[in-house]
């Protein structure tokens, strides 16, 4: 078998109308999609309309959790207890998997989102509640975090799969670390350089810093976020490009 990569993208963060635009232009060319769980954006018609449509896409689907933060869309650094975020993760897990099981769907993997991904890179007890999450409620969820992380770690120590992640329109420091969103250059948003991060990270393994370092990632899965301007077309890029140079796209659980 030659090189399988994921292609990953955030789905289902409105609330209130559902609207297929976005989602709809993304999902024929990723093959998972993390699904808001109602914490940071989505709500019930959401959820299930979006299952629907990764249903129809075949598109596996995922949890991607977050602190309970609809104002601040996630991205707030709340002072959550690990049973706190234990739980309320379980409570996503069992929202999103519900629906997925009625629509005779299976739930692949959790994504933290947001505030909630950051912080469980850097502390023990996030990242803890998190994969204690995921193995309670499916022990045979992947958990999708940055190669070598705390995150990362954490998951391999409770004997639960890691896809490693890589970014394809943020901006990496030189330590491995993105770029922070309310600084310049953060995001990219040039198909072509997207399309060629991808096809390097899938074959080589490697992305380029914003100081031309180069980073050794590995990744099995590659995000592309829904909200980046353009995102269809970045998605529809880095698909093609990846096709072209002769790699499988498929989830992680496919392998």
């Amino acid at each position: 078998m030659g090189i399988v990569i994921d292609l990953n993208c955030d789905m289902g963060e409105s609330y209130g109308v559902w609207e297929r635009g976005q989602d709809a232009e993304l999902a024929p060319w990723v093959t998972s999609a993390n699904v808001a769980c109602g914490f940071h954006a989505g709500d019930p018609l959401n959820l299930y309309r979006t299952i629907l449509l990764c249903r129809q896409e075949r598109v596996s689907v995922g949890a991607h959790v977050s602190y309970p933060d609809r104002v601040g869309f996630g991205r707030r650094h709340l002072r959550c207890t690990e049973e706190e975020i234990y739980t309320d993760t379980l409570y996503q897990l069992g929202a999103l998997g519900g629906i997925c099981r009625a629509l005779g769907m299976g739930l692949s993997h959790l994504k933290p989102h947001g505030a909630l991904y950051h912080d469980a890179l850097v502390h023990e007890e996030v990242a803890t509640a998190l994969v204690r999450a995921a193995r309670s409620y499916d022990p045979d969820l992947f958990i999708y975090a940055p190669p070598g992380s705390l995150l990362a770690q954490v998951a391999e120590e409770m004997g639960i799969r890691v896809a490693a992640e890589a970014f394809l329109d943020r901006a990496y420091r030189p330590d491995g670390t993105l770029v922070p969103r309310s600084e310049p250059g953060a995001l990219i948003t040039d198909p072509g350089e997207v399309a060629r991060r991808a096809v390097r990270l899938a074959t080589e393994g490697t992305v380029a810093a914003v100081d031309g370092s180069l980073l050794r990632l590995s990744p099995r899965t590659l995000c592309i976020h829904s909200d980046t301007p353009g995102a269809p077309a970045l998605a529809r890029a880095a698909a093609e490009a990846l096709i072209a140079a002769g790699v499988d796209l498929a989830p992680p659980w496919w392998r």
